[in-house]
C-alpha cells in the first residue's frame, strides 16, 4: 500500500513504552514537560528525536513533533505564508504530492485567504509569479519517483518563494536530504520508524527548517540550558511562540503533539543507529527493484521504470485488459492490498517488514493476470539476485553521501539489555502518575488502568491500514461506531467525528464546521467569534486559523462571563456573528450559573455556540453541552475518557455537533470522500485520526457504564471541593460559585506572597521536593496555581498533597517573619536535586533533611529525586541549542553558557 507501512517495533521498545513490565507506565502517564526539573527523561528522549530529524534532513533545527504528515503539510503552508508576512496569497503544491496532504492544505489555506494551485513544478514558470509564498514538493513523489530537486529549488527561490519538501524519513538514510537540495522546510511522517499503522495513527509528524526561520516554526522545541548549579539541563525553548502565551498571535494552535510516538521513533533511531537505518533502507530499495525487474519481465508498462526509486513501483494500465479497480479486486482475493491511484494506474509499496515470500506471492498474482508463458524468476535468494546484476546502485544524483547520526547515543545502544537500561534511566528522571498524583488544573490527569490500555497493542488494531477496504476493517469500524454512539449520548448531540487528533484540532474542526454551515446557508459574512478573556490560549489561536475575527468578552469579579458585555458585543456584531467559544465549567473552575442565558443571547443574535470540552470531566453524566443548548463541542479523550497524555501526546479531540451541522463534519479524500461537497474538508491524514488509541476510551466507557461515568464526574467534583476545604484557610481561593463551591478544579492565589519575595514558581518547584508535580502555574490568572485532583485519587493521596502545600505555607511564613532568609531558603533553592543534597558543600541555613525530606511520608513511600536544580529559562532561549552536539561543540556550548552566566 502507500503512505502507511507495516513496521517492526523492537520488543524492548514496546516493553519500555506501552508494556506493563518494569512499571514503565511513566512514559505514557506523564504530562507535557512544562516543569522541566521533573521531566528530564522525556526531554532528553525528545532531544534525541529532534537531533535525529536534523541529522536525517540536514536542516538546522527540528521541533519535538507534529500531529501527522498532512497536518505538518498545512503547518508548512502557514509558515511560508508567515515568512512573507501574508502578502503573497498563493501557495503552490506539486501535483505529485500525496492526495491527503493536498486535501488538508487546501482546507486550511482557504480559511486564511490563501489560494492553492496544484501544479507540475517541472513545467511551471516561477519567474513570472511573484505572488507565490511557497512551493510544496514530495520525495519520493506520489508515483514513487525519487527526485534531485536542487536545480528546481534554485529556480523557485530565485522567484522569491520558499520551498517545503515532504520526504520519506527512511529514504533519507540513503537518499540526498532536503537540506542539501536547498529546501527551507522538510516535513513528513515518522510512522515507518517502528510505529504501527493503527488505522491511521497516532504517529509523529516531523518538521525541520533553517536556523534563521526558527521563530516562525510551529510546535514545541526542546533545548539545552543550565540549572542553578551550572550543570546541563533541558527545557522546552522559545515558549513565547506558543498559543498559551501569544494566543491569537501564536505561530500555530498546537497544544498536544505526538510526544510518545516521537519518543518511539527516536528510540527506533537510537536502537538501529545510522548503519542499521542504512541497511534497512537499502533492503527496502532492493525489494522494490525486484518487483520492478519482475514486472518489466512480465511486460507491464511501468511509470517508475528507472533507478530513481525507493520503495514504490507504479504500473500504467492504459491499454491493458484490466483497469485499476479490477486489479485491486483480484489482488484482494489473494490477500494482498494494492493501491489504485486512478482508473488506469496502480502501485505497490514495500517496507521493512516485507519478505521475499511476500514478493513471491505478489509477483505470482501479477504473472497470473498478465498470462505470461514464462515462469516468474526465483526471488527466494536475495544474495543470488544481487550477484546477478539485476539490482542497480542508487544514481549519484540522488545518493546520500553525507554522514549522519554520528553522536555516541546512536552508535552504542544496539541490544535489548542496553535499550531497556537506557529507557529505565530516562524513566527515573521523570515524575509521573506512577509516583504521585498530578494535580494539573485544566489537564485532567487521571489514572490509566492496565485493562483499558491492553487492546492498543493487539495486532488486529495495530496492523490495519487506514485506506484498507472497509470490509477488512469491519471490527474496527464497529468499535468506532459504538464509541461515537457513547459520545453522542454523553454530549447530547447528533453527529460525531473522531478525526481531530488533538484538542486544539478539535477546536479548529468545530469552528470550520460552523463556518462551512454558514457558507452553505449563504452567510459567508458571519466571521465574528466571541471569546472570554479566561479562555484557553488555543481558543483564540484556533479562531484565527479558522479565518474568524476575534472579539474578546470580559469576565466579572467572580470569574464568570460578563453577561452585559457579552450581550452588548453580540448585538453590535449580530449581522456578522459566527459563534461564541466558551468553556463550561469555566477555566476559573466555576459552573457559570448564567450559561443558558449566555447561549440564548448568542442564538438570538444569529450565532452558534461552540463549547470547549476541556472541562468535560465536570459534566459527563450530570449535564451535557446539548442539554445546555450548545451547537458543537470538542472533547479531549486524553483528559475525560481515560486516555493518557503521553508526555505531550498523542491525544484525540473529537467533535460532536447538532443535526444541522452533521453534513459539514470532516471527510477524507482517499478513504471517505464527500461527493456532495458539504464537508469542510479534512483535519488529519486519516478519516479516524489517531484510531489506534480509540480502544482506550471505548474500553473506559464500556467498563464504567452509564452509572460509572456519572459517578466518576461526581467524585471528581467532590475531591476538588475536599482539597478546597482543606486549603482555603491558608490560601486565598480566587473563584467559587454562589454557594462557596468549585467545579472539578479551583485556583489558589499566591500573589499576596510576592511582598515576601515568594512567587508561584517557587511553590511549584518546591512541590517537587515533596514528590508532587505542580498544579497548572499562572493560568488562567498570573501568579496563581490551578488545582485539579480528578476522581482517580484516594483520600490518602489527597491528604498528602494538602499536607505538602500546607507545609510549604509554613515555609512561606518563616520567610515572611524573617526566620528564614529571603533569598537563601528552601523555596528559592528548590528543587533540591540528589547531587546537590549529597554534595560536599552545603551553604544553606536549613538542613539537608528539610531540603529533601520535609515530611515523613516522603521517606515512607520512596523519594523522587529531581536530577537537576532549577533550570535557567533565559539562557536556554538566549543561545538556543535544539540538539545534542558533538563533544567538541558541547564543550564550546558549556563555555558560552558560563560566559552568559558571568
Amino acid at each position: 500500500f502507500f503512505f502507511f507501512f507495516k513496521q517492526k517495533t523492537a520488543y524492548e521498545m514496546q516493553r519500555g513504552l506501552v508494556g506493563s513490565e518494569m512499571c514503565i507506565r511513566d512514559r505514557y502517564t506523564s504530562y507535557t514537560p512544562y516543569q522541566a526539573e521533573c521531566s528530564q527523561g522525556r526531554l532528553e528522549a525528545l532531544l534525541h528525536y529532534q537531533t535525529m530529524i536534523m541529522e536525517l534532513t540536514k536542516l538546522d533545527i527540528a521541533n519535538a513533533s507534529l500531529l501527522d504528515e498532512a497536518t505538518a503539510a498545512a503547518e508548512a503552508m502557514y509558515m511560508c505564508n508567515a515568512l512573507h508576512d501574508g502578502e503573497k496569497k498563493t501557495f503552490a503544491i506539486s501535483k505529485d504530492c500525496f492526495p491527503q496532504n493536498i486535501h488538508l492544505v487546501k482546507t486550511r489555506a482557504a480559511t486564511i485567504g490563501v489560494n492553492v494551485e496544484v501544479i507540475d513544478p517541472m513545467e511551471f514558470n516561477f519567474a513570472d509569479r511573484k505572488d507565490i509564498s511557497g512551493v510544496m514538493l514530495q520525495n519520493p513523489d506520489n508515483h514513487g519517483k525519487v527526485h534531485d530537486y536542487t536545480e528546481l529549488i534554485q529556480k523557485i527561490k530565485a522567484s522569491g518563494a520558499s520551498v517545503a519538501i515532504s520526504a520519506d524519513i527512511m529514504s533519507l538514510a540513503i537518499m540526498k536530504p532536503p537540506g542539501e537540495m536547498g529546501a527551507d522546510i522538510a516535513f513528513g511522517s515518522t510512522q515507518r520508524f517502528g510505529l504501527p499503522m493503527s488505522f491511521g495513527g497516532p504517529n509523529a509528524g516531523y518538521f525541520a527548517t533553517r536556523d534563521e526561520l526558527k521563530r516562525k516554526m510551529p510546535g514545541r522545541i526542546i533545548g539545552i540550558s543550565v540549572d542553578s548549579h551550572g550543570s546541563k539541563a533541558l527545557r522546552m525553548a522559545l515558549g513565547t511562540r506558543e498559543q498559551h502565551i501569544k494566543r491569537e498571535k501564536a505561530t500555530s494552535n498546537i497544544c498536544t503533539a505526538q510526544a510518545l510516538t516521537a519518543n518511539m521513533a527516536g528510540f527506533y533511531g537510537i536502537y538501529h543507529g545510522p548503519k542499521g537505518l542504512e541497511q534497512i533502507a537499502n533492503r527496502i530499495r532492493k525489494m522494490a527493484q525486484i518487483i520492478q525487474h519482475s514486472l518489466k519481465h512480465f511486460k507491464y508498462k511501468l511509470i517508475t521504470d528507472d533507478e530513481m526509486i525507493f520503495d514504490t513501483i507504479t504500473v500504467d494500465l492504459r491499454g491493458f485488459k484490466k483497469n485499476a479497480a479490477e486489479m485491486q479486486a483480484i489482488f484482494a482475493k489473494n490477500g494482498i492490498n494494492i493501491r489504485a491511484i486512478d482508473e488506469t494506474t496502480i502501485s505497490v509499496s514495500v517496507s521493512e517488514s516485507t519478505t521475499l515470500g511476500d514478493l513471491q506471492e505478489l509477483l505470482h498474482v501479477f504473472d497470473d493476470v498478465y498470462g505470461s508463458i514464462d515462469p516468474i524468476e526465483k526471488v527466494m535468494n536475495l544474495e543470488g539476485i544481487e550477484k546477478s546484476g539485476v539490482l542497480k546502485p542508487i544514481p549519484k544524483a540522488i545518493k546520500r553521501v553525507s554522514p549522519f547520526m554520528q553522536q555516541d547515543i546512536y552508535n552504542n545502544i544496539h541490544s535489548e539489555s542496553q535499550m531497556l537500561r537506557f529507557l529505565y534511566k530516562l524513566q527515573l528522571k521523570d515524575l509521573s502518575l506512577t509516583s504521585s498524583m498530578t494535580p494539573l488544573g485544566s489537564c485532567t490527569m487521571k489514572a490509566n488502568t492496565t485493562t483499558i490500555m491492553a487492546p492498543i497493542t493487539w495486532p488486529e488494531f495495530t496492523e490495519m491500514h487506514p485506506f484498507a477496504p472497509k470490509d477488512q476493517a469491519a471490527g474496527y469500524l464497529e468499535m468506532i461506531a459504538r464509541l461515537k454512539d457513547y459520545i453522542k449520548s454523553i454530549t447530547g448531540f447528533d453527529g460525531v467525528s473522531l478525526q481531530p487528533n488533538s484538542g486544539a484540532q478539535g477546536e479548529l474542526a468545530g469552528l470550520l464546521t460552523i463556518r462551512k454551515y454558514y457558507q452553505d446557508m449563504g452567510h459567508s459574512e458571519r466571521n465574528i467569534c466571541l471569546i472570554p478573556v479566561s479562555a484557553h490560549g488555543t481558543n483564540p489561536a484556533s479562531c484565527v486559523l479558522a479565518g474568524l475575527n476575534l472579539v474578546t468578552v470580559k469576565c466579572d469579579a467572580h470569574g464568570n462571563v460578563d453577561i452585559k458585555d457579552l450581550e452588548e458585543k453580540a448585538k453590535k456584531h449580530a449581522a456578522n456573528l459566527c459563534c461564541l467559544m466558551i468553556t463550561y465549567p469555566s477555566t476559573h473552575g466555576v459552573f457559570e450559573e448564567g450559561i443558558k442565558d449566555i447561549v440564548k443571547i448568542i442564538h438570538e443574535n444569529g450565532g452558534q455556540v461552540y463549547m470547549d470540552g476541556a472541562n468535560m470531566n465536570a459534566q459527563s453524566g450530570l449535564t451535557s453541552p446539548g442539554y445546555i443548548g450548545a451547537d458543537v463541542c470538542h472533547l479531549n479523550l486524553h483528559k475525560t475518557f481515560g486516555m493518557p497524555h503521553g508526555g505531550g501526546g498523542p491525544g484525540v479531540g473529537p467533535i460532536a455537533v447538532r443535526k444541522h451541522l452533521t453534513p459539514y463534519l470532516p471527510s477524507n479524500i482517499v478513504s471517505d470522500p464527500d461527493p456532495e461537497g458539504k464537508s469542510f474538508g479534512s483535519i488529519a491524514s486519516a478519516m479516524h485520526g489517531s484510531a489506534g488509541i480509540l480502544p482506550i476510551s471505548y474500553m473506559y466507557i464500556e467498563a464504567l457504564g452509564k452509572e460509572g461515568v456519572r459517578d466518576s464526574t461526581a467524585k471528581a467534583i467532590l475531591t476538588s471541593n475536599y482539597l478546597l476545604a482543606r486549603l482555603k484557610k491558608e490560601f486565598k481561593v480566587l473563584f467559587v460559585g454562589s454557594k462557596g463551591r468549585c467545579a472539578h478544579e479551583f485556583i489558589i492565589d499566591l500573589r499576596p506572597f510576592k511582598k515576601y519575595g515568594v512567587t508561584e514558581e517557587d511553590v511549584a518547584k518546591r512541590l517537587m521536593d515533596y514528590g508532587f508535580h505542580s498544579p497548572t502555574m499562572s493560568f488562567p490568572v498570573p501568579g496563581t496555581l490551578m488545582i485539579e485532583p480528578t476522581e482517580s485519587e484516594d483520600q490518602g493521596e489527597l491528604d498528602r498533597f494538602c499536607d505538602a502545600l500546607l507545609e510549604i505555607k509554613k515555609e512561606i511564613d518563616e520567610v515572611a517573619s524573617g526566620k528564614m532568609d529571603k533569598t537563601n531558603n528552601p523555596l528559592k533553592n528548590a528543587p533540591h536535586c540528589l547531587e546537590h543534597v549529597t554534595g560536599n558543600e552545603w551553604k544553606h541555613p536549613y538542613s539537608r533533611e528539610k531540603a529533601a525530606f520535609p515530611l515523613p511520608y516522603i521517606k515512607a513511600r520512596g523519594k523522587f529525586w529531581p536530577t537537576v536544580g532549577r533550570v535557567n529559562n533565559l539562557i536556554g532561549d538566549k543561545k538556543l541549542c535544539p540538539s545534542f552536539p558533538s563533544e567538541y561543540k558541547y564543550i564550546q556550548l558549556i563555555q558560552l553558557i558560563s560566559n552568559l552566566i558571568n
